[in-house]
C-alpha cells in the first residue's frame, strides 16, 4: 500500500497524543474518511474540528473500548453511517505502575488488561470480517510495546497486557496469510519508551533513548503501509530480545537489569497527571 487515498481509516485513542497523530497522517494522504474512538469526548472534539478543517470527512464516536457493548454498537454505527475502515489502528491504550500486590485488581490490573489486551481484538473482530470480505488492500496496526517482550518491575501488568498484543496480533497475521487473506496485513509495533507525558519519568535503559512520537508514528506508519510484520524500536529492543533469549535467567537479570538499567527504568515513573 503506497498510502491512504481514499481508504477508510478508523483510529482508537485519537483524541491526543499518537492517536491524534496517525488520524493527521490518513488526513494528510487523502484518505476517504477519517473515523476517531475515544472515551474523551471534549478531547474528541477538539480533534475532530482540527482534522475536519482540511475537507477530508472526519467522524467521531465517543467509546469506552474497555466495554465490548460500547465496542459492538459503536462499529455497526460505523459501518452504516461511514463504511468499513480499510485500514484499523489499534492505538488506545493505558498504563498503571507499582508493584503487582499494590495494584487494585478491578481499578488496575482488569482495566489495563480490558483496554490493552482484549479491546484490539474485539475492535479488531468487529471490522475483520469486512476487511477480509471486501477484496481491497487493507491494513491493521496493533500498538504493542518493547514491554511485551521483557519482564520489568514495577509494569507486571502492563508487560502482561502487550505480551498478549504481540501473541494475538502476529498469530492472526498468520492466519490470514494461511486463509489466503493476503489483501489485509496486520502489523504489530512494539516500541519502547515514547515522550508522550503517557509514560513521564520513566527512563530509557542503555543504548535505548526515549523516542519522539513524531518519530515513532512516522516509522509505525511507514511499516504498516508496507505491511511488514512486526517492528521493534529502537534497534536495541532487538537486542535485549537476542539477549533475553541465548543467557541464563539470571545472567539476563545481572545484564539487562544492571549494566542495561531495564529493571530500574520505572523506577521514578509519574506518568500523565490525571491518568
Amino acid at each position: 500500500m503506497k498510502d491512504v487515498a481514499a481508504k477508510i481509516v478508523l483510529v482508537t485513542g485519537a483524541a491526543m497524543g499518537m492517536g491524534r497523530m496517525y488520524a493527521q497522517r490518513a488526513v494528510a494522504e487523502g484518505a476517504a474518511a477519517v473515523v476517531l474512538w475515544d472515551i474523551d469526548e471534549q478531547g474528541l472534539a477538539a480533534t475532530q474540528a482540527e482534522l475536519g478543517a482540511s475537507g477530508v470527512p472526519v467522524h467521531a464516536y465517543t467509546v469506552d473500548v474497555s466495554s465490548l457493548e460500547q465496542i459492538q454498537d459503536a462499529a455497526a454505527r460505523v459501518i452504516a453511517e461511514v463504511g468499513a475502515p480499510d485500514v484499523l489502528i489499534n492505538n488506545a491504550g493505558v498504563v498503571r505502575s507499582a508493584l503487582f500486590w499494590e495494584q487494585d485488581s478491578r481499578r488496575d490490573t482488569e482495566f489495563t488488561m480490558s483496554i490493552n489486551a482484549l479491546a484490539p481484538m474485539h475492535v479488531t473482530r468487529e471490522f475483520l470480517p469486512a476487511m477480509i470480505a471486501s477484496g481491497r488492500e487493507s491494513r491493521v496496526l496493533n500498538i504493542a510495546s518493547a514491554a511485551g517482550t521483557l519482564s520489568n518491575p514495577r509494569m507486571a501488568v502492563y508487560a502482561a497486557s502487550k505480551w498478549a498484543v504481540i501473541g494475538w496480533s502476529d498469530s492472526v497475521r498468520l492466519e490470514l496469510e494461511k486463509a489466503g487473506h493476503a489483501h489485509v496485513k496486520v502489523t504489530t509495533f512494539a516500541p519502547s519508551y515514547i515522550s508522550t507525558g503517557m509514560f513521564e519519568g520513566a527512563r530509557g535503559p542503555l543504548l535505548t533513548p526515549v523516542m519522539t512520537p513524531e518519530f515513532a508514528v512516522r516509522r509505525a506508519w511507514a511499516a504498516m503501509l508496507a505491511g511488514k510484520p512486526i517492528l521493534y524500536l529502537p534497534w536495541s529492543v532487538n537486542l535485549s530480545k537476542v539477549l533475553r533469549g541465548v543467557l541464563p535467567t539470571r545472567a539476563w537479570d545481572a545484564i539487562g537489569g544492571r549494566w542495561f538499567g531495564v529493571y530500574r527504568s520505572m523506577d521514578e515513573f509519574t506518568g500523565r497527571p490525571g491518568h
